[in-house]
């Protein structure tokens, strides 16, 4: 590698191997995406779901709208203000979450 000097300085000289280089900011994580199970009594299975089934987030979503549909068919006549609230809680949250989605969805037409 050519010598490189800059005023007022030393020899400048750096080696840059992207691979190691990117892993040191990871610690001890091998691949651009890992996933960490925490404390589970069945780490394969969870592997295998999350795989072959769907991320975390969809299957939340997936509970999500079968709730929505339940919540549909309830009847709220027979709820404390308590189970309201939270009922309300819930709806106002899928409705922000269809918001994030819609812009998405938006913008990758857009794209």
């Amino acid at each position: 590698m050519p010598t490189f000097k800059l005023p007022l300085s030393g020899d400048v000289m750096q080696s840059i191997n992207p691979w190691s280089d990117m892993f040191k900011a990871f610690g001890s994580q091998f691949g651009l995406i890992n996933i960490n199970l925490g404390r589970s009594s069945a780490p394969e299975i969870e592997q295998d779901i999350l795989t072959e089934v769907g991320s975390y987030g969809r299957q939340i979503g997936r509970i999500g709208e079968a709730l929505e549909v339940l919540i549909d068919h309830l009847d709220l006549k027979s709820l404390t203000p308590k189970q309201e609230a939270a009922l309300a809680a819930f709806k106002a949250m899928q409705g922000e979450i269809a918001e994030i989605k819609a812009y998405h969805q938006k913008a990758e037409r857009v794209a």
